[in-house]
């Protein structure tokens, strides 16, 4: 009987204690010998120095574990809004996931947006409630917050004990026991708790949330709802099978608490994957598997994330391709792919995120499927509702940055590394400017600096990037045209009329005349569309992409043998004619920030908002923490991080998301 395998991601707001997690459960299944810690830089799957350096998971970090006979593959996922286009790409290759919820902050920006994810893509998720090391912090108010914030009522399986303050003890729900500290740190059962002092209350204690769980499990096991309304006792294995059913639901989710920090409230969680996560999909016939991340290494190039769909030994292995355990940064060899599980892939052909590798019953390419440049076969499909084009789609770039090289003659080098990092981050995307620079369009600063910071140590490039500046959004304000255009190379000569009128929303929409259709070819066509649609993310000003515009074609001239570059240029120029900056109004994104500090801090922190024209709309508190959220254009929140962590001493934690955009008043 083959190892079971399971794909796991943990997911977070930032600083909800993700990484350190991360770290215990590594620790409890024997594959590090002590856990790192992220404020050390010594998280293990934390192995960027842009990561070591900050604090923060910038790549999806990948592991590996067993546990109760089962294999488990572990994504440790960013918590930083800039990267979250690295969350969505971990889910589209897991099973389930750890949703981290800090005690200290309950509910928070990034914890609901994360929530919602796991709840599009159909990924069976549990909870932790992180951080009940420290006493002052309730679980019982963070199981409520959980309740109203997120919709769904979370089942409690373990509870934590202390002692003189400390946290000493965790309690098993399913298993009736108590567990407790090695010397080496570990958790492991304590054998003969029942009889120490306080046992009658941990029993009582156990038992309450045992016919809870019994409770909510009735709803979804008959044998379970008789057994109870007659009220005999279920027997933990029928009780198991139960919640395996209500862990599938939407109104309940399985959740379990402790601290990683202090290691407590590990072994529970692990063993909980063990039980309620779903088994790997079925996957289809002739597929060697699906690329779900793309990494560069220096000294090895390029290498795919990629999940089997098939079990292949070594010697099966299709001329070309190479495969490897991928361990936080490092290659470990392997014998033998099975399906299911995640490796490091290494290519004969550049792979795309979201691709679809299809062989043959004898391991080679399908005569009758699609092929690419390199007569490599290849489908984009979804896996858990999820491609690549769909998630780039998901994040509108906010900034925009300046890029040159310092040496001219490293400009290929520099415009190949640029499209690497493209393809490897779909949020991140780069504008070639015609005089010898790039615009980088990035999420956010962070992203940005990153970006910056890899293409140097990665890539070994050169170059000077300019301040960011806000990606603006410009539209039409009324009907323009026509407008003609007439571009020649020696005999080559083409000219087009076109016209334009604005769209609500951000999409574009082309009409080509019945006449240029007909005649046409379908790469004139196909060129025509993209040329209009690519001159449109320049922008007439400058300041960001012209949006939401509707472009007619009323004539269309060419001649034989004209090439693509020769009609992107002459649409170009044509639009340049057809749309004066007096055409246009800009918009400038307005960001949602949601903040919370001690009370002593709340003058100052919401003075600095106000003063960077930010409009607060929510305001509350309990005492200790003051928590708000406000409005604010994107232009007057730059470098936030310096200033807030200035006013409030370090003691601030924020986030932002973009709200929309509006009418700029600059």
């Amino acid at each position: 009987m083959k190892q079971p395998i399971r794909n796991i991601a943990i997911l977070a707001h930032v600083d909800a204690g993700k990484t350190t997690l991360s770290e215990r459960i590594l620790f409890a299944a024997g594959e590090i010998h002590r856990p790192g810690r992220v404020e050390d830089g010594l998280a293990t799957m934390d192995y960027m120095p842009e990561e070591k350096e900050r604090g923060i998971t910038i790549e999806s970090g990948v592991a590996h574990f067993e546990w109760k006979n089962t294999w488990f593959n572990f994504i440790d996922t960013p918590g930083h809004v800039d990267f979250g286009a690295e969350v969505d790409m971990a889910l589209t290759a897991v099973e389930g996931a750890v949703l981290v919820v800090s005690a200290a902050s309950g509910v928070e920006t990034q914890t609901l947006a994360s929530f919602r994810k796991l709840r599009e893509s159909r990924v069976r998720t549990i909870l932790f409630v992180n951080k009940l090391d420290n006493p002052d912090y309730s679980l019982d108010e963070t199981l409520i917050n959980i309740e109203e914030t997120l919709g769904v009522r979370p089942v409690l399986m373990s509870v934590p004990q202390f002692k003189n303050g400390k946290m000493c003890a965790m309690l098993d729900v399913l298993s009736q026991s108590r567990l407790v500290h090695s010397e080496s740190g570990a958790e492991v059962l304590d054998d003969g708790w029942e009889s120490d002092a306080g046992a009658a209350e941990e029993r009582a204690l156990l038992k309450k949330y045992y016919d809870e769980a019994v409770e909510f499990a009735s709803n979804f096991d008959d044998e379970i709802l008789s057994l109870a309304l007659e009220n005999k006792p279920v027997p933990p294995k029928m009780l198991l099978r139960g919640l395996k059913a209500l862990a599938a639901s939407d109104e309940y989710v399985i959740c379990y608490a402790g601290s990683a920090l202090e290691g407590f409230g590990i072994r529970s969680l692990v063993t909980a994957l063990s039980f309620f996560l779903p088994e790997v999909p079925t996957f289809g016939e002739n597929e060697l598997g699906q690329v779900v991340r793309l990494r560069h290494f220096r000294g090895v190039g390029e290498i795919s994330l990629f999940r089997s769909h098939v079990d292949l030994l070594h010697r099966d292995w299709p001329a070309g391709f190479e495969f490897s355990r991928l361990k936080a940064n490092m290659l470990l060899p392997v014998d033998e792919i099975r399906s299911g599980d995640i490796y490091a892939m290494v290519s004969p052909f550049e792979t795309e995120l979201g691709q679809v590798i299809r062989l043959d019953g004898c391991g080679m390419c399908s005569e009758s499927a699609e092929r690419d440049a390199a007569g490599n076969v290849v489908e984009n499909v979804a896996l858990n509702g999820n491609t690549a084009p769909s998630i780039s789609e998901n994040y509108l770039p906010l900034l925009q940055t300046r890029v040159e090289c310092v040496r001219t003659e490293d400009y290929a080098h520099v415009e190949r590394s640029l499209s690497v990092l493209a393809r490897m981050d779909p949020s991140f995307r780069v504008q070639k400017d015609d005089g010898g620079f790039w615009y980088l369009h990035t999420v956010g600063e962070v992203q940005l600096d990153v970006l910056l910071a890899r293409l140097k140590r990665e890539f070994g490039c050169e170059v000077r990037a300019g301040s960011p500046e806000v990606r603006w959004q410009e539209r039409l304000c009324r009907e323009v045209g026509p407008a003609e255009n007439t571009f020649q190379i020696g005999p080559h000569k083409m000219s087009i009329s076109i016209s334009a009128s604005p769209l609500e929303g951000d999409a574009h929409d082309i009409r080509l005349s019945a006449e240029f259709m007909e005649k046409a070819p379908l790469e004139i066509l196909a060129g025509v569309r993209s040329a209009l649609l690519e001159s449109t993310e320049v922008g007439v000003l400058g300041k960001g992409p012209l949006v939401g515009v509707r472009f007619e074609v009323h004539r269309f001239e060419w001649t034989e043998g004209a090439l693509p570059p020769m009609i992107k240029k002459c649409c170009a120029d044509a639009v340049a004619k057809l749309v004066k900056p007096v055409d246009v109004q800009l918009y400038e994104p307005v960001m949602e920030l949601s903040l919370e500090c001690p009370v002593n801090f709340a003058g100052l922190v919401t003075g600095d908002i106000q003063a960077r024209d930010g409009k607060v709309k929510e305001i509350e508190g309990d005492g200790k923490t003051h928590f708000l959220k406000a409005d604010v254009p994107l232009r007057k929140i730059f470098g936030y991080a310096t200033g807030v962590r200035s006013i409030s001493k370090g003691t601030a934690l924020y986030s932002m998301k973009l709200l929309g955009y509006r009418p700029a008043t600059v």
